[in-house]
This record gives structure tokens, sequence and C-alpha cells, in this order.
């Protein structure tokens, strides 16, 4: 069997932790290499020019910054082996390492490219089997991590968002949109629903989106906060025809600035956010009454614009207020949003959107297993309460001025 491989089984069972994983990848590879050039032939291979041979492994623990890796060092038969230059001067070794990973993952891998990269750590000499094995085990998991069933149901709130990189297409760099979808599951906690890319103004692209979401077992959605993205408000609808949809508050009110002379603006964002402080659903339907009178005396087309906009915009306050901070924008995704710009920043523009989809859907597999050993995001009682407002919300409708109804 190959000297380093990994089953469906394997894949299933390893840690969602795809920088520690990839980096135990390519130190178990380069190691195996360095041991076939003591042997003088590969894992394997039967000839006369064969000097020594392979014979098991001795486990040794990796401290980094990506927690403790798990080598398993090769033994020879005769004499020993030991990777000085990666367990000696840790540090340098470690970043080096790193390197190749990020940019050998990024860009895909190739026996020449890996060859080049691993040069500075020492190792000289890599088989196509070798580099097969670096190119297939990231990209698997990742797919694993994508395609996996969402089982943790139902969620009854999902963001979905949609942050522009650049790709090359074609012969020219063009826009495409990396969709990002978060929920949060039936143990209150969040988790990372998906990722795909689609072009920035193709809807279809979002409509296929959610709907591999929706194949995979997404249920029980009652609120999708996003900002209005073009094709998307479009296909919440026709795929969650029972969800209801939060139009961020932070995302509509640089849109509402964008209405009314700069002179004004200070003075139109104040009086947004005085609706969203009122302390319940009766106060916050008054106060929005309130703000689009003061601001049709003054701005009327900042009035037009707001009043077309407040049924998406309130979509929150059927919901138990205890959680109006976490639904009513898409603020808590903010630092997702950050550590993926981050590490896509580095990058500029990527080869192809499988680049995307490699280098976000590593970020994002990270994230998703952090979260899943953080604290609840919501509490269960407050999560059970708000699945019962559809009942609630009965009342509550009724109760909606015709302004909010329209």
């Amino acid at each position: 069997m190959p000297l380093y491989a990994l089953t469906e089984d394997n894949l299933a069972a390893a840690s969602p932790d795809l920088l520690r994983a990839m980096a135990k990848t390519f130190a178990d590879a380069l190691m195996s290499a360095e041991a076939d050039v003591f042997c003088n032939a590969e894992y394997g291979q039967v000839g006369d020019e064969r000097v020594n041979h392979h014979n098991g492994y001795r486990p040794r623990e990796w401290d980094t910054r990506a927690r403790i890796v798990e080598l398993a060092i090769p033994k020879l038969r005769q004499g020993s082996y030991f990777p000085h230059w990666l367990l000696e001067r840790r540090r340098r070794a470690e970043q080096a390492l790193i390197s190749v990973v990020a940019t050998a993952y990024l860009l895909g891998v190739s026996t020449r490219r890996v060859e080049r990269l691993a040069a500075p750590l020492g190792v000289t000499r890599l088989s196509k089997s070798q580099v097969s094995v670096m190119a297939r085990h990231p990209d698997e998991q990742v797919a694993a991590f994508r395609n996996r069933p969402l089982g943790q149901g139902p969620y009854a709130f999902v963001w979905v968002d949609a942050l522009t990189q650049k790709v090359r297409e074609g012969g020219r760099v063009i826009n495409v949109h990396a969709l990002i979808a978060v929920g949060v599951n039936a143990d209150g906690r969040r988790e990372i629903l998906g990722i795909d890319v689609a072009t920035a103004e193709d809807g279809a692209g979002r409509l296929a989106f959610l709907r591999s979401l929706i194949a995979r077992g997404l249920s029980g959605v009652q609120l999708v906060i996003s900002d209005a993205h073009v094709g998307l408000v479009g296909a919440i609808g026709a795929v969650l025809p029972g969800a209801s949809w939060q139009r961020c508050r932070t995302h509509y009110a640089r849109n509402l600035l964008s209405q009314v002379p700069k002179s004004a603006q200070p003075w139109v964002a104040k009086l947004l956010r005085t609706v969203f402080e009122q302390p319940d659903t009766e106060a916050v339907q008054a106060q929005m009454r309130h703000v689009l009178d003061a601001l049709e005396a003054k701005v009327p087309k900042a009035a037009a614009h707001l009043d077309a906009a407040q049924h998406d915009l309130l979509a929150f306050i059927v919901f138990p207020r205890e959680i109006w901070r976490q639904i009513w924008s898409s603020n808590p995704q903010e630092r997702l949003n950050e550590e993926v710009r981050r590490r896509t920043d580095v990058v500029g523009i990527f080869p192809d959107r499988t680049g995307v989809i490699r280098l976000v859907g590593a970020v994002l597999a990270e994230q998703n297993d952090e979260w899943s050993e953080a604290r609840r995001y919501m509490g269960l009682d407050l999560l059970t309460r708000a699945r019962l407002h559809p009942i609630e919300s009965e009342t509550a409708e009724t109760a909606l001025p015709t302004e909010l109804t329209a």
C-alpha cells in the first residue's frame, strides 16, 4: 500500500482543522520522500540499486501554531532517519512548511511545483504518487465539508452573504461572488452550511446555491438575513417559501444615506437608529412611523426609500426581543468575513474558481470546527420560543399598521 494514504473512512474521521491536517500530510509526504533518497528507491520499488528498506514508522508530536501535529517518522531497516530540517530550528521549519502548504493548496499541486517549494527544506526529490497524495487530500477534505449532510437542524435562522473575489477567466479578470451560508442549528450553535462561487450578477447561481443546501438537508428556516444582493431575495422566496427575509439594517443604512445630501446624513443615520433602540414591537412600529413623518418633511426621497424597505427591515420584530440584536443584521458574520478576506487579500487574483473554493473552504472548515466547540450562540429556551413564532406572529401580523403590511 502507499506510504501515506487516506481512505474514505480516514477522511470521515479526520479533524476538520484543515490547516493541521494539511501540514501533517505534507510533512509526512516530504519525510517519506527524503527516506526514499536514503534507500535510493521509492517505497515498494524492487531493484538492484536499492541500498536500504523502510521499516515502519515512529510517532512524534510536532508543536505548531496549528496545535499539536502527530507526525509519522519513517524508520529504516539499517541505520536511522531523523528530519532535522523539520524538527530542529522548529519555528523556521514550521514557517517554511506552512508556506509550502498554503501555496501548493491554493495554486494546485504538480510535481515540479512542489519540488521547487520543498527545496528550501532540503527535500529535493518527490515521486508523482507522493505529490498526488498531497493534491488529493485537501481537495477531498474541502469537498467532504461542502457536501456533508446538514443533519443538525432545524436551522431557524440563516445568514447568507456574498464576498466579491477576482478570478482569471477567458484571458481576463472578472468579479465573482463567494456565497457563504451560516445557520443556527438545533443545539443553538452557529454552523457554516455551505460555500459556492457564482458570477457576480448571476441570480441563477444564488438559486442553485440555496437549492443545494435544501438537497443536503437544510430545513426549518424561519428567517434569512442578508443584504439585498442581486437575485438573492428572489431565490429565497423561490426556495424557502415559508421563511421571512430580514434585510440587514447596517447595509440598508448605507443605502438610505446615499439618498440624502451629505450634510443631512448624520441626522438621518441617528434618526434611523432610534427605530432599533425601542424596547418592544409596538414601540418599534410607532417609532418607524415617526421617522417616516420626519423624513417626509425634510427629505421626501429618503422617506419613500425607507417606506418601500420597512417591511423587510422590520422582519425581526415577531421574534423574541432577546435575540433581536443577533438577527436584525449580518453584523455577526463580519468577523468571519474579515478572516476570509484576510486570507484572500493576500492572493489578490485567483487563478480560477476552484482556487476560491479551495482557500475559502479551508478557512470556513476551520471556523466551523471552532464554533462546534464554543458556547452556544443562542440559548435553547430562546431558540424554542423563536421556533414557535409562527403561532405567536398571527396576532403580531394583524397588529401591524397598514404601511408595514403593504
